[in-house]
């Protein structure tokens, strides 16, 4: 399976080479149910982290002792499983909706999307599965972020191509996450690899999947049109930002709690600014910079690419 192709530019690609027939006969050949990754016999080892450093950004953290930043490497897991389940919550409704525009059209269309949406829903159970095993063994509650249907209601109320280009952002995201960090480091808890290397597998086909979609929503769209598809992906990623830096101050509560210590406040807000710049990271700035991902943005408007790419630098900064 091919999960790395590069997306030619231009909007008269029309899917830079990618095909609802091609994707669908790679998403058949992938077998695996929630079982398969966590048994029910089966747990987590807690004495490694969840994890790999680039995407957890603990060990940076030098107020904490290496067991602390192994608590803050667990929080981090369990926050990565929800924030993953939580972005479902819209992608799995407008994928659907997506699909449904083809019912009397294309059948491998329609047979890709409706699978698309089979394969989202089975990752929200697989996040769940885990999150479950974590609540068992971590020895706190991690206050989180949401309702995740409220954030959904918010998102969807976006016009489609920026909703679109958002899930392109996520998907292509999770293949650097699993390419770049994952696959290479032998460091994490096995189960966790074997959750993140599942999650991307699929995930390979939907990013070629909503490519498609991106390219099939700008056709149909003026320039300004495409701008304010833009204005929404910004929007859109503007309410993610605001979910992640929420989250930190959960984490540090719940770490203080790990720890059984108070941190002071010089020491809070650095750890706090730490993650911050790890969680925008981790989820803005690799999937904004991902090269398919920018290709597609250029592809529909070389000033709209500017313009994300300027967001990007103040996430990144």
């Amino acid at each position: 399976m091919t999960t790395t192709e590069t997306i030619k530019s231009g909007p008269a690609s029309k899917g830079n080479g990618f095909t609802y027939e091609g994707a669908l006969q790679d998403a058949l050949k992938i077998h695996w149910k929630v079982e398969d990754v966590l048994a029910p016999n089966e747990t987590l080892d807690f004495r490694r982290p969840f994890l790999p450093e680039s995407l957890a950004g603990t060990q940076s953290i030098a107020v904490l002792s290496p067991a602390e930043q192994l608590h803050l490497n667990h929080i981090r897991g369990k926050t990565y499983l929800y924030l993953f389940g939580f972005v479902e919550e819209f992608i799995l409704p407008f994928v659907l909706d997506q699909a449904r525009e083809s019912v009397h059209g294309s059948n491998a269309r329609t047979r890709s999307l409706l699978t698309f949406a089979e394969e989202e829903a089975k990752h929200i159970d697989l996040f769940r599965r885990f999150d479950q095993e974590l609540d068992r063994h971590l020895a706190t509650k991690v206050e989180l972020i949401g309702p995740a249907e409220a954030v959904a209601q918010q998102v969807l109320a976006h016009g489609r191509l920026g909703i679109a280009l958002t899930i392109l952002h996520l998907e292509w995201l999770t293949q650097r996450h699993y390419l770049e960090s994952v696959k290479t480091d032998e460091s994490i808890d096995p189960k966790f690899a074997s959750l993140l290397r599942h999650h991307w597998q699929e995930e390979a086909q939907h990013a070629k999947l909503d490519t498609l979609l991106v390219h099939e929503l700008a056709s149909k769209a003026s320039p300004s049109e495409i701008e304010r598809g833009f204005d929404d992906y910004l929007k859109i990623a503007g309410i993610l930002d605001g979910g992640l830096v929420a989250q930190v101050d959960h984490d540090a509560d719940a770490l203080e709690r790990l720890a059984k210590r108070k941190f002071s406040p010089p020491d809070r807000v650095g750890i706090v600014a730490a993650q911050v710049r790890s969680y925008r990271h981790t989820f803005l700035v690799l999937g904004a910079r991902h090269p398919n991902f920018v290709e597609t943005l250029r592809s529909l408007s070389e000033s709209g690419a500017r313009r994300v790419e300027k967001v990007v630098e103040t996430l990144a900064s």
